[in-house]
């Protein structure tokens, strides 16, 4: 956790501002557009990728659909994951996030500004409310992202399996599924190096109602996790 205190102490005369205007934005999410919570974020996470020395390296932001109402669907390797994400994507979406992050300081009050939604993973019933409520927003055009692994990989770039429930909502939305490789920032957070950091984020080209309505969500799950293996393996063997 080195490099969250070299975030706080580079930005140490922003800090205030930043923590003040973040929880007040938190607070009071019905005082403020989707756009305009997003923009803060933004903001801030800018401030804090460079108080820690971490560049993020974007490919693919023109395969993120023009239109609302789809959903991201990243490999997962620890809690940079959102704030890597959210820096380079110019389109506000929120999260389904596992109960356990929610009430962690600065992700709490980042997760509120998104009005993200906690999963139960041991609560059937509330993970199918969560699949429903998330398909109806995605309808009515909001997008999100969701970490198909379920939980974090521990082995680096290396996946774990897709689970296939995690694409219920994108079915029962009929919206576009956009895979999201993500190279690195397991770094950012899980080692104890401030060294500087480039993380990549890869936005693959989507997967469209049409060509996956005929699929089951486990064969969905199969095809994203490898579209991302290879992206991954692909920029791996450059280095």
């Amino acid at each position: 956790m080195k490099r969250i205190l070299l975030m706080v102490l580079r930005n140490i005369l922003f800090v205030p501002y930043g923590w003040f205007k973040l929880c007040y934005y938190a607070s009071h999410v019905e005082k403020y557009t989707e756009e305009q919570r997003y923009a803060l974020l933004k903001y801030i996470d800018r401030h804090a990728n460079w108080g820690g020395r971490i560049t993020i390296d974007a490919h693919g932001v023109e395969n993120i659909p023009e239109k609302n109402g789809f959903i991201f669907y990243p490999n997962h390797q620890g809690l940079y994951d959102v704030l890597a994400i959210l820096e380079v994507c110019p389109r506000p979406f929120s999260v389904v996030m596992k109960k356990e992050v929610a009430n962690i300081p600065f992700l709490k009050q980042v997760f509120a500004c998104m009005k993200a939604i906690a999963l139960d993973r041991d609560d059937v019933r509330q993970a199918m409310k969560v699949i429903l409520q998330v398909s109806e927003e995605v309808k009515n055009g909001r997008n999100y992202l969701i970490f198909a692994e379920g939980t974090r990989s521990r082995k680096g770039n290396q996946l774990l399996d897709f689970k296939g429930g995690s694409f219920k909502s994108a079915i029962k939305a009929q919206c576009p599924i956009v895979p999201v490789a993500i190279i690195d920032s397991y770094k950012s957070f899980d080692t104890n190096s401030i060294k500087k950091l480039t993380v990549q984020v890869h936005f693959l080209k989507p997967l469209l109602y049409e060509d996956y309505k005929d699929m089951k969500s486990t064969e969905i799950a199969k095809w994203v996790k490898s579209r991302i293996e290879e992206t991954i393996a692909e920029y791996e063997n450059k280095e």
